[in-house]
């Protein structure tokens, strides 16, 4: 695959602040790839970075093997031929969708902007509503709109800022999920940043962890969450509770709940003190088993549910239940370790 957008060892300042620290990544043509991790971390930094609007401290981002930003060089937003889609969306209020759709095409003939505004409303299910301005339109709709004046000039590279935050829960994850169809539909290459876990699952390919303007893990969505390569993103990733534990061998590991023998080898030294990462997904129902917790909190979340179970330790565990196994508070509930990924950290002292 051809690499599309290459970023090499970028630093990003804000007066004597560093808040981008030799990141590096590239992505290659086709992809749908996030951005995600916690409010601060640099995330829209970088993509503001790509997109021109902010200058480079050291380091070099190139498009198409072309050099656009470095310290000695630095091609302005509108020569880059990418797409962006805002936070709030940044339509023309004044102007009705079509021509908000066709703000991006002067340099086409009046025909070919109509055919192609028409493609983009299809795209986005919005074909009939090419009349209506911005505030006669829902929050989702107006998304739809932000989308379909990005993709509009067929740009190399779709860039998306928080795009879902303005609206309620149900419509960031059916629209996360629209929007990543129609992405795919195009055959667009496209970057989302997020600080939603859920909203970078549904859309990205490949996702990167931030924290304080380094890029920690550059990953699947399943290695994030089974394969975390350091405790941040164990932590930011899912759900799930450390448990003290103590290294046996290189592949295992004693726990309050039992010894374990995982997927990797440690090199911390037989006896070293470590953090064991349990999903709720790792601890199953099982009342035959000798394992016992007590329920201590319970949430429904629809098919399953999920419980605060406390061992006899005194540790605490999170466990999914299928729904129709309905236990109260303060029951004691069987449970066994289905731990497929064993995912452990050094603990200092």
């Amino acid at each position: 695959m051809q690499t599309l957008l290459s970023l090499k060892n970028i630093q990003c300042q804000f007066d004597d602040r560093i808040v981008i620290d030799n990141l590096s990544l590239h992505i290659n043509e086709g992809n749908l790839v996030c951005l995600l991790g916690p409010s601060g971390c640099g995330k829209t930094t970088v993509l503001r970075a790509i997109a021109g609007f902010h200058a480079l401290n050291a380091g070099e981002i190139r498009i198409r093997e072309q050099l656009v930003s470095s310290t000695s060089r630095f091609l302005p937003p509108e020569k880059r031929h990418l797409g962006m889609v805002f936070q709030d969306y940044a339509l023309f209020p004044h102007l009705n969708l079509k021509d908000n759709i066709a703000f991006g095409l002067d340099s086409k003939t009046r025909v070919e902007s109509q055919r192609i505004v028409g493609e983009m409303l299809e795209l986005v299910g919005l074909q009939g509503l090419e009349k209506r301005f911005p505030h006669e339109i829902s929050g989702g709709q107006q998304q739809r709109v932000a989308l379909a004046r990005a993709l509009a000039p067929k740009p190399d590279l779709v860039l998306m800022d928080e795009p879902f935050s303005n609206l309620d829960v149900d419509m960031r994850e059916r629209l996360s999920e629209e929007v990543r169809d129609i992405l795919e539909h195009q055959g667009a290459t496209a970057i989302l940043v997020t600080h939603d876990q859920h909203e970078a699952f549904a859309l990205g390919e490949q996702i990167g962890v931030m924290h304080d303007g380094r890029l920690l893990q550059w990953d699947t969505p399943y290695n994030l969450y089974h394969e975390p390569n350091c405790r941040f993103v164990a932590d930011f990733i899912g759900q799930g509770v450390f448990l003290p534990g103590t290294l046996l061998a290189p592949d295992t590991v004693a726990t309050a709940i039992g010894t374990y023998q995982g997927n990797r080898a440690y090199s911390w030294g037989k006896g070293a003190d470590v953090g064991v990462l349990f999903r709720p997904d790792d601890i199953v129902p099982d009342s035959s088993s000798d394992l016992k917790g007590k329920i201590i909190k319970k949430a429904f979340k629809g098919a399953e549910i999920l419980y605060t179970l406390r061992l006899p330790t005194g540790h605490e565990v999170l466990s999914l239940f299928p729904s129709h196994l309905d236990h109260g508070l303060g029951e004691e509930v069987g449970i066994r370790i289905e731990a497929d990924h064993l995912v452990a950290f050094a603990e200092t002292r």
